[in-house]
């Protein structure tokens, strides 16, 4: 967050941290967490999701949870280890920046709003979605909890 206020020109009220989001899939709940949400008037514009490793087995977790995190469909998605970040592109899924300069300044994004589009999910998608988020979140964070990391 203090790089994005600090280096990108953001206001700290742009920023919404720890964004909850609830799933339920076949009777199991669970929530998964975005890290930051950035908002440019008033618009939810850019879900950040940080985690160790690889970033692009994180790629389908942050373009997952821009997708459920708010009423329409957050534009873009950045997924970080805290090392290095990529910028996705969540209408197509695509890699459209690397390295946290590629995040677009306020004043970038402010100039991109107009054509960006925020549309509403489809029930398909959304299924597909909560699913990603709840395997990678919640069954992944039991297995942790129930097996591997309670051996030791």
């Amino acid at each position: 967050a203090r790089f994005l206020v600090e280096n990108k020109g953001y206001d700290k009220s742009d920023i919404r941290p720890r964004r909850i989001i609830s799933l339920e899939i076949d009777g199991n709940s669970g929530v998964s967490i975005v890290d930051f949400l950035v908002a440019v008037d008033e618009k939810i514009v850019m879900a950040l999701i940080f985690g160790p490793g690889s970033l692009v087995s994180r790629e389908r977790h942050a373009l997952s949870a821009a997708m459920l995190a708010a009423p329409c469909i957050i534009p873009y998605a950045a997924v970080s280890n805290g090392e290095d970040l990529e910028l996705l592109d969540t209408h197509t899924g695509k890699v459209i920046g690397k390295g946290f300069d590629a995040l677009f300044s306020k004043q970038e994004m402010l100039k991109r709003l107009p054509g960006l589009k925020f549309r509403v999910i489809d029930e398909d998608k959304r299924k597909k979605a909560e699913r990603i988020l709840f395997t990678i979140d919640v069954l992944t964070r039991r297995e942790c909890d129930e097996f591997t990391c309670n051996r030791c």
